[in-house]
């Protein structure tokens, strides 16, 4: 799946993350992997002005569902089966940037690495240089069916 039919199946099967006001967007889908992006407000803040831990869970875990649909196609009941997380620094209100890959692609298992950054001010969004530090790191075990 290209980034267009991957955004557009992910808004049509998680309206509640995808869509024109929802919070995250399919940026990019290539060799490399996918890359996601969550546009953080108010909602998804702890005291302290920072991302919450769930927020940037639910980014991590979606980030990887994505991957392994740009690489299989649309398989609705792929599910996790694993999920490890390191939170690494705290980013503050607005936009962050999930970079997925497949670390591993099986008939029945999938295993993919997820890094979030929140990229700097004033530079393109959508363009991580990789010289921005990582926010989390995550890896995750997806189940894939028959």
């Amino acid at each position: 799946m290209n980034a267009e039919e991957l955004h557009a199946y992910l808004v049509a099967e998680f309206p509640q993350a995808f869509g024109e006001d929802r919070p995250h967007r399919v940026v990019r889908v290539d060799g490399a992997g996918v890359g996601l992006t969550l546009s953080a407000s108010e909602e998804h803040l702890r005291p302290g002005d920072t991302v919450s831990g769930p927020s940037m869970m639910g980014l991590a875990d979606i980030a990887a569902y994505a991957v392994i649909l740009a690489a299989i196609g649309p398989v609705p009941l792929a599910v996790t089966t694993s999920f490890s997380i390191n939170f690494l620094r705290k980013p503050p209100a607005g936009l962050l940037v999930a970079d997925a890959r497949l670390m591993k692609l099986g008939k029945r298992l999938a295993v993919c690495e997820v890094g979030l950054r929140a990229p700097h001010e004033g530079g393109n969004p959508f363009a991580v240089t990789g010289e921005e530090e990582l926010c989390a790191h995550a890896v995750t075990t997806y189940s894939i069916p028959s």
